[in-house]
């Protein structure tokens, strides 16, 4: 890179400039807002006011438990789901309906649907073909602008339908919806009605022939069953199986007892045969005659005792007690004989009784199995007839059922009416004071980002982030100066746009002029005309000559000053060689400064300062040797490159300078200016004539005077 080049990063947005264009402009954006307001206000009020009133419709199942169809549970009739329920929105905004209320309300002839007639205009385009539209039946007009103004939906997660209607007349607003609503519960009632009387109709005919078919079923049953002898006994059986059941309960029954007879003949012959004691049978002592016997010989052993106690044992009277009572023990074995013949007859009547029973069992079981087969063919008979029978019987019930209810005009529809339409008091639009109030926002919001985003497309709220510098001894880094004049200054003025006419702020207390002072015929500007100058051409370096020497320096002071003040980033950089312009901007002159720099004992950063009294920035003489930093007076260009990249502009106090010095502190955007106190001092004429022959520009003269002078810091006096 050639020695001299400059080379600048990438851009910033100065956020302090940014928004001090909302500060400069605040009156404009105000008065753009309230304009906005207003005109909304008169439109608003212009509007013509339109009322809402709605009507609330629940889905819910209105059968009473009292009237509910017999056999049908309070769970059958299902209610609609969330998607029946957007089903009925739709029936709501069917065209029946609406052409219903509009014909019920003659909407027709009220005065908001008067423009859905065609005009006279309209229809002459139509009828040369120009316009199209003519086949539009006016019906359909009406029911396109009833469609505008109403609407219906389903509250969310609800079964409940909200019908609103719009309209300018408060009252239309309110009979509209009711009228809808009402007309909706009809129509679920026709449809109702209508689906029962057709029900009832395709019943007739039904049950008209069921009847026939019940009665041939019956019919067919009862042949098979004569046919087959299949008659029926108790419990509904046929009656082959059910005397099946009982011969053989019966012969259980006899097998038990030829049992238990055989059992007592048995025990019976092995006690008499074993000349046991009859006693412990209970067969034999369950016979009469043997228990009149026993008590025979009870009472000979009773008399046989009594004598024995006078009587000896071979006494004819105890001899013949003991022969009557071995008679009366032969008895005994004789009648137990008797009992065990009885129990064996008993018991071959019981044997002969169960072989007939048995042959009849067999009998019956052949008959059994003959009927199965044949019941399984009558079973399918009267299945057949069964449910022909239940169908008729349900087909009546419902006949009845439907009948009842069409004669009695009893027709529940599951839909009612909760929350009926009044006529309201007050329009939902227009709502003048808070629309008035959005649109006076949305107009202050519109004007602060239109300013925001002009001040950021025109440029002026760009600055570069960092400079760099290239000279002989290395690179040379630029700070940014915003952080450094926001700690010590003042905020800045309301900026001037560089390609607008200038209007200058007026100047600070320090530089208000004590007297009106008339300008000579040189032609010199005052501070305010030369700051506005620069700022107007866009000067990015200002040049400033003294030629009286650094009496005349508090002209660049007030100049960079009232420019700083008008929102530009400006630095002054002070060439003199007392000093002089920055002395009174400081609060010491022992800072360092350009000739530190020059002398590479300091960095930027080091010798910019802040103006005590302004946003402007300051590099002062500095404390280096002045002979050593002359040896690197080559380097000010570099500088000087530099400071016009990180700034707006750079204005130089360059003293009572030789147009030779100016010249290798110029650039194509510089301007000379000479400061000058008395204006019929020589030196200030021929230092305007040298400048202009050098070819550096026509020089602009600036005076300072009618200004009061910088004003320097506590127990200090202004150069």
């Amino acid at each position: 890179m050639k020695r001299g080049e400059v080379m600048a990063d990438d851009v910033d947005v100065d956020l302090q400039r940014l928004f001090s264009s909302l500060r400069r402009d605040w009156p404009r954006i105000l008065i753009v807002a309230l304009i906005v307001a207003a005109v909304a206000f008169l439109l608003l009020s212009l509007a013509t006011p339109l009322y809402r009133a709605e009507t609330r419709v629940l889905i819910e199942s209105r059968e009473s438990v009292y009237t509910r169809p017999q056999g049908a549970g309070a769970d059958e009739r299902a209610i609609l789901d969330q998607q029946g329920v957007a089903s009925q929105v739709q029936v709501i905004t069917s065209t029946d309906i609406l052409t219903e209320v509009a014909r019920e309300l003659d909407l027709a002839s009220h005065s908001e649907f008067a423009g859905t007639q065609p005009s006279l205009l309209d229809r002459l385009l139509m009828s040369v073909g120009i316009k199209s539209g003519a086949e539009t039946p006016p019906e359909q007009r009406l029911l396109s602008k009833f469609r505008e103004n109403l609407t219906v939906y389903q509250v969310e997660n609800s079964r409940v339908i909200v019908i609103e209607y719009s309209s300018s007349d408060p009252d239309l607003a309110a009979r509209v919806p009711n009228a809808v609503a009402d007309a909706y519960v009809a129509s679920l009632k026709a449809a109702e009605s209508q689906s029962n009387a057709a029900a009832t109709r395709w019943l007739e005919p039904e049950i008209a022939d069921l009847r026939e078919k019940v009665k041939e079923a019956e019919a067919k049953v009862a042949d098979f069953r004569a046919k087959s002898d299949l008659l029926i006994g108790q419990n509904n059986t046929v009656l082959a199986t059910q005397q099946l059941a009982e011969l053989s309960s019966e012969l259980s029954r006899v097998r038990a007892d030829r049992s238990a007879t055989e059992a007592r003949a048995e025990g019976v012959r092995v006690a008499i045969e074993r000349g046991a004691s009859l006693d412990t049978v209970p067969e034999v002592l369950a016979s009469p005659l043997i228990q009149r016997l026993r008590e025979r010989e009870i009472d000979l052993r009773a008399q046989i005792a009594d004598l024995s106690t006078t009587l000896l044992g071979n006494h004819p009277r105890i001899r013949a007690l003991q022969s009557q009572l071995a008679d009366l023990d032969a008895q005994i074995r004789a009648e137990a004989r008797k009992v065990l013949d009885g129990l064996e007859a008993e018991a071959e009547t019981a044997r002969r009784r169960e072989t007939e029973l048995t042959s009849e069992l067999n009998r019956l079981k052949a008959e059994s199995a003959r009927a199965g087969e044949q019941q399984v063919e009558l079973r399918a008979l009267e299945r057949e007839a069964t449910a022909q029978r239940e169908l008729l019987e349900s087909y009546l019930t419902r006949y009845r059922e439907a009948a009842a209810r069409g004669e009695r005009d009893y027709l529940p529809v599951d839909a009612r009416v909760f929350s009926r339409a009044i006529a309201p008091q007050e329009p939902y639009f227009p709502k003048i004071l808070p629309l008035t109030f959005a649109a006076f926002a949305a107009g202050l919001l519109a004007m602060v980002i239109f300013t925001l985003l002009r001040e950021l497309f025109s440029g002026r709220a760009m600055r570069p982030a960092t400079s760099f510098v290239e000279a002989d001894s290395g690179t040379v880094t630029v700070p940014d100066p915003a952080p450094a004049a926001r700690a010590a200054a003042a905020p800045p003025a309301a900026e001037v746009p560089t390609a607008s006419p200038v209007v200058v702020s007026p100047p600070r207390a320090e530089m208000a002029p004590t007297a009106s002072k008339k300008l000579t015929k040189l032609g010199e500007l005052d501070i305010e005309g030369a700051a506005e100058a620069l700022i107007s051409k866009g000067v990015s370096r200002a040049i400033f000559v003294s030629p009286e020497g650094d009496d005349a320096a508090a002209t660049a002071v007030l100049v960079a000053r009232e420019v700083a003040d008008a929102g530009l980033r400006v630095i002054l950089l002070d060439l003199t060689v007392s000093g002089a312009a920055t002395t009174p901007m400081l609060e010491s002159g022992s800072y360092p400064g350009i000739t530190n720099l020059l002398s590479s004992e300091a960095q930027f950063a080091e010798v910019i300062h802040s103006d005590l009294y302004s946003n402007c920035q300051v590099i002062p003489i500095g404390t280096a040797d002045p002979e050593k930093a002359m040896r690197a007076f080559d380097r000010l260009p570099i500088i000087m490159n530099s400071l016009s990249i990180a700034y707006d502009v750079v204005v130089v106090e360059c003293g009572p300078a030789e147009a030779g010095v100016v010249q290798t502190l110029m650039d194509e955007d510089a301007q000379v200016l000479v400061s000058f106190l008395d204006p019929e001092e020589k030196s200030v004429v021929e230092a305007a004539k040298e400048i202009k022959d050098q070819g550096l520009g026509r020089p602009i003269l600036v005076t300072p005077v009618g200004y009061l002078p910088p004003a320097a810091p506590p127990d200090r006096d202004a150069a």
